[in-house]
């Protein structure tokens, strides 16, 4: 579901004050508010200047979080709270809207609530679509408004196959149509400027190719090695 336009615009223009670090991050992530006529929204800002350096991936991470919010509109999901790239107090960055959730769940707990199977699905299709490398259970969070959402999505888009992430308890079954009929959309349309524009030239093809495989074979993928899981799961 697409954010109200609004909150884009807060998150954009409005002053960004940095609050404090949030823990637990190999990179600097911050813990922030953005004020626009008297409105203020809590956020996370992962700044360029705080990223740690990795072999397999250039820097500029935070592009990928705008990416995934990207993808994640595209395909009609709405996964992903609002992101986008901007000038903060530690220079450029991502933004993102802070998720008001109960942090006592996360993905093994909320994979037992029938109600949240759907959406999980979505996600666990997401992250094949996006290549993401780190699904931990924690990046799944249940909002206070009962939407469950999908955070932490900076090492995604990589050319070469590297999907690692806790959601395998759908390995092998069919992908629910209404999901593949999204991404059916989602390739007969051009690559949107939002998404194309911060992806380079092989991580695009790359992106179409996960989608032509995931049409395709109509599943979702199972692991044989069993080594596919991030660290740590939580």
């Amino acid at each position: 579901m697409p954010a109200a336009r609004p909150v884009f615009t807060r998150l954009e223009r409005g002053r960004l004050d940095v609050k404090g670090r949030l823990p637990g991050s190999s990179n600097l992530t911050f813990l922030g508010e953005v004020t626009l006529d008297g409105v203020a929204s809590r956020v996370v800002y992962k700044p360029l200047r705080g990223e740690r350096p990795l072999w397999d991936f250039p820097r500029g991470l935070y592009k990928r979080e705008v990416a995934a919010w990207a993808l994640s509109e595209a395909l009609g999901w709405g996964l992903v709270p609002p992101t986008v790239t901007r000038d903060g107090p530690l220079g450029r960055g991502s933004v993102q809207l802070f998720v008001d959730a109960d942090f006592e769940q996360h993905y093994f707990t909320l994979r037992e609530d029938p109600r949240h199977q759907m959406t999980l699905a979505r996600i666990c299709l997401f992250d094949v679509l996006a290549n993401n490398t780190d699904r931990k259970s924690g990046h799944c969070l249940l909002g206070r408004d009962g939407r469950v959402y999908a955070i932490d999505n900076a090492l995604t888009f990589h050319p070469d196959w590297k999907l690692r992430t806790v959601i395998w308890d759908y390995g092998g079954e069919r992908i629910p149509a209404p999901l593949l009929d999204d991404v059916r959309r989602f390739r007969a349309a051009d690559l949107p400027a939002a998404l194309a524009d911060l992806l380079l030239p092989a991580e695009r093809e790359a992106l179409r190719d996960r989608v032509d495989l995931v049409l395709s074979a109509g599943h979702f993928p199972v692991d044989p090695s069993g080594e596919r899981y991030p660290w740590p799961l939580v």
